[in-house]
């Protein structure tokens, strides 16, 4: 929501739809909007659904700012790498049964004979939906610009089957972290899987 798939007055699908989008059951599905409830990312109304509520101001503040800031791709990725074994730690620390089941629903869906721009895509909801557990919504708006900002570099990680397959075992290896509620484990997996992106990408180039 935070990063603008999702816009303030927007309402989510009915329930029922929901679930089946998202390969979770409806008592999963409800568990995790009344999370986002509590978090004040969503109100919901009987009768009229859920909509996504306005989100926090000091992460759209921060936003904006990071949008009107010249990024070089270096300093982007020295970013990254402070930011996301940090997230990868507090997601460990934080994380509700609704942020494991959606990390799940990504590991599931991903796989190395995926066309590369799903992989990609499947990568970056991935790092979102950890972001999202880390419960911090300013870390959340980090992890967004730095994906933005690093596009082309993580794309050329996603070129081969075999590029695919590292990032995914990445994956697999920091949500087993997560999952054991292990946050230097987790942090650990992430610098890992930041050092394995990169060479791949530079071999890619």
């Amino acid at each position: 929501m935070i990063e603008g798939r999702l816009r303030p007055g927007d309402r989510l699908p009915p329930e029922r739809e929901l679930a089946a989008t998202m390969g979770v059951s409806r008592s999963s599905l409800r568990q995790a909007l009344f999370e986002l409830q509590s978090k004040k990312l969503v109100d919901r109304t009987q009768g009229r659904g859920s909509i996504v509520a306005e989100s926090p101001a000091g992460a759209l503040e921060l936003a904006d700012r990071l949008r009107s800031t010249e990024t070089d791709l270096a300093h982007a990725g020295e970013l990254r790498d402070l930011v996301e074994p940090r997230i990868a730690h507090l997601a460990a620390l934080r994380a509700q049964q609704s942020n494991l089941l959606a990390l799940e629903s990504v590991l599931e869906r991903s796989h190395p004979a995926l066309a590369a721009a799903e992989s990609l895509c499947l990568d970056i909801e991935f790092h979102t939906l950890l972001a999202h557990a880390a419960q911090n919504p300013l870390l959340v708006t980090l992890c967004t610009m730095t994906t933005t900002w690093t596009r082309d570099t993580r794309t050329l990680s996603h070129r081969t089957s075999e590029g695919r397959r590292i990032s995914l075992d990445g994956h697999h290896r920091i949500y087993a972290a997560v999952s054991r509620h292990d946050g230097r484990a987790a942090a650990a997996a992430m610098e890992q899987h930041l050092r394995e992106v990169h060479e791949i990408s530079m071999s890619a180039d």
